[in-house]
């Protein structure tokens, strides 16, 4: 009986997440991440190595100490292994040396080569003695020339990987338009389908330079507001359609979706704005 309560504590010990969560942005990631400190004792700024699948990686403290409510859903916080020191930060500095080298290389390759394919960045990773290619390109690429290449003068394992447009805006990182940083690169942890749809529905110009974003893709924001315009315009009526208006029938010039008017040309050519609570009766259907 008395092993059995001397137990439990180790047992309930065993299921309980840690007291403290730490937010560090980690290298080459546009946002941070929840780790467990441990016993460290961390600031905002500090330079730490920390666990990243088989690897270790370098991070920036990004947030102080964040209770960790979810503790009881016994998930596997990475942990923080320690402060950096100065052999960790002058094996950056050589990681960095390496794989702007590497990029340097790559590119006058894909250009010797002919190759239809567009390099972003380049990762060394030096537990695994390998370095990855990440680029662009419109359909499949023949790089094995490049492999062989790259190889014989980098002497160690190469890996290209082929990314789409929106992954790479999001490891890259930017400002958009508004000049927020981009969003896929902030708070946004999965792409959801945007259609050309969302744009007619708010009412905005088709214009690609005007709804696009830094990857060329409609712009991920377009999909925010969406659920609202759809109801705005539920009980407006299209553009170009022809409707009866207290001053006679006219064609529909366009609608000011927040606004809730609607812009007429009645047939004697004057342009008329009316709030669509007072259209309301006009537009029922007969």
């Amino acid at each position: 009986m008395n092993s059995l309560i001397q137990e439990l504590p180790t047992s309930t010990q065993e299921t309980v997440g840690p007291r403290f969560l730490i937010g560090i942005r980690v290298r080459d990631k546009g946002k941070s991440e929840l780790f467990d400190p441990g016993k460290l004792k961390l600031s905002v700024g500090m330079t730490v190595i920390v666990e990243s699948g088989n690897n270790q990686e370098m991070g920036v403290v990004a947030s102080n100490k964040i209770i960790n409510f979810a503790k009881k859903e016994c998930r596997n916080y990475s942990r923080v292994l320690r402060m950096a020191n100065k052999n960790d930060l002058q094996a950056e500095e050589r990681r960095e040396a390496l794989e702007k080298r590497a990029k340097n290389l790559c590119n006058d390759m894909i250009a010797k080569l002919n190759l239809p394919m567009n390099l972003s960045r380049v990762v060394h990773l030096p537990a695994a003695n390998k370095t990855m290619f990440f680029f662009t390109a419109e359909g499949r690429v023949d790089f094995r020339q490049l492999i062989k290449e790259l190889a014989s003068n980098l002497h160690h394992r190469i890996e290209m990987k082929q990314v789409g447009v929106r992954d790479e805006a999001r490891a890259i990182r930017g400002n958009g338009v508004c000049g927020e940083s981009l969003c896929c690169s902030t708070f946004l942890n999965e792409f959801t389908p945007v259609t050309i749809r969302m744009a007619k529905d708010q009412g905005l110009a088709l214009n690609p330079s005007k709804i696009s974003g830094v990857c060329g893709r409609l712009m991920c924001c377009l999909q925010y507001e969406h659920g609202t315009y759809k109801e705005l315009i539920r009980d407006l009526p299209k553009p170009g359609s022809r409707i009866e208006t207290p001053e006679g029938p006219g064609k529909v010039l366009k609608n000011e979706i927040l606004e809730q008017n609607i812009v007429v040309r009645l047939d004697d050519e004057s342009v008329m704005t009316y709030p669509l609570d007072e259209l309301k009766d006009f537009l029922k259907p007969k």
